[in-house]
């Protein structure tokens, strides 16, 4: 007979004060002790495409600074795209979102995130108005 294999998802609601990383490692540690689950997969999806998931050092805030100063630089706002609906970071913040990942797998071992020492997990806004984001984490 097959073993039962639980899984588990919570919906996460993220405000964010707009452009920029912003940490949410703490929220999804959360989620994966709530869970319940010792062992498995933890994915963590964003149901957007002008907002983006990474992992990235969270000991020294110079690194956000620096790729946000290099996102910037590579993919600015209002440069002759087509598609400006929603203003001039509009293209933009969908480029920013397919060079970088709308979900991410991150092993769970004895209830908790196989994260490095310096790794943390962040939304990163890619617009400039503040918005509500979904972020989705199933652990299983």
């Amino acid at each position: 007979m097959p073993a039962y294999i639980a899984c588990v998802s919570e919906e996460l609601t993220i405000k964010t004060p707009g452009r920029g990383l912003h940490e949410i490692t703490s929220r999804v540690v959360a989620a994966v002790q709530e869970s319940g689950i010792s062992d498995g997969l933890c994915t963590v999806f964003i149901q957007h495409t002008s907002a983006s998931l990474i992992i990235q050092e969270n000991a020294d805030p110079s690194a956000m600074r620096d790729l946000e100063r290099w996102m910037d630089q590579h993919v600015p706002d209002g440069t002759g795209f087509e598609h400006t609906h929603e203003g001039p970071d509009d293209m933009p913040s969908h480029i920013r979102c397919a060079i970088t990942a709308t979900s991410l797998g991150i092993p769970v071992v004895e209830g908790g995130l196989v994260l490095g020492t310096w790794q943390g997990i962040y939304l990163w806004e890619h617009r400039h108005a503040p918005h509500t984001r979904r972020v989705v984490v199933h652990v299983g």
